[in-house]
């Protein structure tokens, strides 16, 4: 009981500034376990070229950075359609090639394109520490995802265009049983990969310890959980977005700080993965952006 007090003080404490920690939790201090969070990861091991697809996603992408190794755009589009697009790759200097809608749809596996496609190398990830300079950049308190084995990548693509509205600094996903970053999840972000750094990691559980070891507060999702509309997000915070069927994994769990829980007065009595994220991170926007 003494300990459950203790922590409940600390929680309090810290919601008072953010920049105070927990005892257990060093202000901002490394150390050598942190080294794992902070190391660059592998990019995909896959070498062979990425696309983008679609006109939104391929205009943000080129109005960004990205490197773009080259612009296909289907035959007989009306000309007014890809304007802009044709504009943005010529102030680039890409090279872009008019090609047969049958190329496009064998390129894209029969995805929807919408008759054009951008050739580029493997999508890059981020570094954990890479999402705390981000935050560092907006001086804001780190509000962090991360994404314990989502599979469907229509669902990350969702949960990344969400996370960009509501100025999440940064996802964490793992790099086995788990989607990355793809064309499909490109599209269905309409850009907003673009803006969103994507860590992902060997080890979840081992990477969340040493984000509390930084000074986040970690929160999940669980049937017993608080609701969620009551949820303090100030301060440094990650939430941790569960598996399409399974929820977040047992050991996983054991590393939360506080479950939260969506309620739920309908027949229906679970949400999508993106759904509920969506939910989520906007009561932590709420949260931290009081009006």
């Amino acid at each position: 009981m003494a300990e459950k007090q203790q922590r409940n003080g600390q929680r309090n404490d810290r919601f008072n500034d953010h920049k105070s920690r927990p005892q257990r939790r060093k202000n901002n201090e490394h150390n050598e376990r942190d080294v794992k969070a902070t190391q660059k990861p592998d990019q995909n091991d896959d070498s062979s070229t990425d696309f983008i697809i679609g006109r939104h996603p391929v205009e943000a992408a080129l109005a960004s950075d990205q490197q773009i190794n080259k612009v296909f755009i289907q035959e007989g589009l009306r000309a007014d359609a890809i304007r802009n697009i044709e504009s943005l790759a010529t102030g680039r200097h890409l090279v872009m090639s008019t090609v047969p809608k049958k190329k496009l749809d064998f390129m894209t596996n029969g995805q929807n394109h919408q008759g054009v496609v951008l050739a580029i190398p493997p999508f890059a990830y981020a570094s954990v520490d890479d999402l705390f300079a981000k935050a560092e950049q907006a001086q804001e308190a780190p509000f962090f995802l991360i994404l314990d084995s989502i599979e469907d990548p229509h669902n990350l693509g969702s949960i990344l265009r969400t996370a960009d509205a509501a100025g999440v600094h940064g996802i964490i996903i793992p790099k086995r049983r788990a989607v990355g970053l793809t064309s499909v999840v490109a599209k269905t972000s309409t850009g907003a990969i673009e803006h969103v750094p994507v860590a992902r990691v060997t080890n979840l559980v081992a990477t969340v310890k040493e984000l509390k070891d930084r000074g986040l507060w970690i929160f999940g999702t669980d049937m017993k959980g608080k609701d969620f509309r009551q949820w303090d997000a100030t301060g440094p915070t990650a939430l941790v977005i569960g598996n399409e069927g399974k929820g977040i994994s047992a050991l996983l769990k054991k590393t939360v700080d506080e479950m939260l829980t969506i309620p739920m007065v309908g027949h229906v009595q679970s949400l999508n993965a993106s759904v509920a994220a969506s939910l989520l991170i906007y009561a932590g926007f709420n949260s931290r952006h009081p009006l």
